[in-house]
């Protein structure tokens, strides 16, 4: 491969087998999948969605459901509170598809009512532990009200409640990812109910995050499910447990540029406007910004033990080395970064290359 810079590697066999994967375990259990394409943010790759019959997405801003709209996208989810200063982007979006929104005040939801033009699906943003945004499930009258002006409004039809479990990724183990899940699961399911019983309306319940969805083993209650980052993974996936290492689907090809044989350390053209500035930490070692990987013909090896990118500047990457490894790798060649966050270096690499040789564009 002629990578002379940092390069973000993409195995296309790991991405299908992934998108199978959650695609099966959706119609196991009965949920809708709606996949969140925030992670890979290509045309090229929401087409292999579609050739599992994936019809419906996410998206995180109004500019990604426009680059998707552009590519033939008609049902998209905007899981994002909604911004009123792009209200004239929002009316043309529902012009040529089901637009779904995002919304969790009475002020925005007023702003929808007199501004949007089109019919929307508006769901309801709640809280459910992340503390991020959204309705904390405490609020039941809030969300009584929101869900009953929307309901008496003729152009805009409430799609249910939405929620992200993102407080999973700061779980210490698969069971205490799942216990989130279900707790999750159940809040929602007890809140559907009582809005049903007070509306007399049928809502759906619409859950996200990754970790959650590939390790639970009960959606009862549940009608969509919302995983991004599974189509890739990453080291923080997998020390969630919610994949193996043969499931990362991305990394990043460096070359090395110097060694220094005093700290068995090697110098590579990547830093942090490639891999970002996330890190894991393990066993009580200091924090890392990826694993390292040997290059191999068709693929990647698994990762060096003890191998790790050790700190980042803007283009420098530090990779610490067990001896044996750092004898065996020379300058020029390529070493291959499994990222802690494959979202955020997706994002900042803006394309992928296959092992066929294959340019996959991202959205610009």
């Amino acid at each position: 491969m002629q990578i002379t810079r940092p390069t973000l590697l993409l195995d296309k066999t790991r991405v299908q087998r992934n998108i199978g994967k959650m695609v099966e375990k959706a119609r196991r259990h009965g949920v809708t999948l709606r996949p969140h394409f925030k992670t890979h943010q290509s045309a090229q790759i929401g087409e292999w969605f579609r050739d599992h019959g994936i019809d419906r997405i996410t998206v995180s801003s109004i500019e990604m459901a426009h680059y998707f709209a552009q590519n033939g996208w008609r049902d998209i989810l905007i899981a994002f509170p909604v911004n009123i200063r792009a209200i004239d982007t929002l009316n043309m979006l529902a012009q040529t598809l089901s637009l779904h929104l995002v919304v969790e005040s009475q002020e925005t939801i007023a702003y929808l009512i007199r501004h949007l033009k089109q019919p929307a699906t508006l769901w309801l943003k709640v809280d459910t532990g992340y503390g991020r945004t959204g309705v904390p499930t405490s609020n039941e009258e809030l969300l009584l009200t929101l869900t009953e002006q929307i309901v008496w409004t003729p152009h805009l039809q409430l799609g249910g409640l939405l929620a992200h479990a993102g407080h999973s990724y700061f779980a210490r183990s698969p069971e205490e990812v799942v216990a989130i899940f279900d707790d999750t699961r159940k809040q929602l399911y007890y809140l559907k109910t009582m809005l049903e019983q007070a509306c007399g309306i049928e809502i759906q319940i619409s859950v996200g995050d990754t970790p959650g969805c590939s390790l639970a083993t009960k959606f009862d209650g549940i009608d969509e499910i919302r995983p991004g980052n599974f189509v890739f993974y990453d080291l923080m996936q997998l020390r969630l447990g919610a994949c193996e290492e043969q499931d990362i689907a991305v990394a990043v090809a460096c070359p090395v540029v110097a060694k220094h044989a005093d700290r068995n350390e090697v110098i590579i053209h990547g830093g942090a406007v490639h891999l970002s500035k996330e890190t894991l930490e393990e066993d009580g070692q200091p924090p890392h910004y990826g694993y390292v990987c040997r290059l191999l013909d068709d693929r990647w090896s698994l990762h060096l033990n003890g191998a790790r990118v050790r700190a980042l500047s803007q283009e420098h990457g530090i990779v610490s080395l067990p001896r044996q490894d750092f004898e065996r790798i020379r300058i020029g060649e390529l070493l291959v970064v499994l990222p802690v966050h494959s979202c955020l270096t997706a994002n900042l690499m803006r394309g992928y290359l296959t092992f066929d040789d294959e340019a996959l564009d991202m959205m610009r």
